[in-house]
């Protein structure tokens, strides 16, 4: 472990806190919630951002994601491919996301944040060097591709505390 991991540590970290911060609270009616026909709710946001992340990882550590390997699957039971990670879903496909309490949202995300600390702990600096998509120009590295999980996670764990506060307000 260096530096530059404790660091990625540290910012996945901050959005474990910023998941766990939005869900605290909140039913599944709340987490279905959408502030007009087409927007994302926060229980989408929460369960893209933490399939992104596992998909992501998995890739990159070259192991099974925990969607899969742990049953996150099959307790979801979201009508999709196990693969499905919610990149290009509609508006109906988000809207498929219901009925899903906090506790298996927080449970999922806790899983793949344990896993991405456990594989960023084995990372040296020199790893983060390393290309892992060529199909870019210029080729994508694991530090880029890193910092990439980080600002998607950030942005959709933000939406999904405005779209807490909004639905606190009322």
């Amino acid at each position: 472990m260096s530096a530059g991991t404790d660091l990625l540590i540290d910012a996945f970290g901050r959005i474990q806190e910023t998941v766990d911060d939005v869900l605290a609270g909140l039913g599944t009616s709340e987490l279905s919630a959408r502030l007009d026909e087409d927007a994302n709710s926060i229980g989408w946001l929460v369960w893209h951002l933490t399939r992104i992340q596992d998909d992501h990882i998995a890739d990159a550590a070259g192991t099974d994601q925990i969607w899969t390997s742990q049953g996150w699957y099959e307790r979801f039971a979201l009508p999709f491919a196990d693969a499905d990670t919610g990149f290009g879903h509609s508006s109906e496909d988000v809207a498929a996301v219901r009925d899903v309490s906090r506790q298996l949202l927080n449970g999922y995300h806790g899983a793949v944040h344990d896993n991405t600390v456990r594989y960023l702990k084995d990372l040296h600096v020199k790893d983060l060097e390393h290309v892992v998509d060529e199909g870019w120009a210029p080729p994508v590295t694991l530090g880029v591709r890193l910092v990439s999980v980080i600002a998607d996670d950030l942005q959709h764990a933000g939406q999904a505390a405005f779209i807490r506060g909004v639905l606190r307000r009322g």
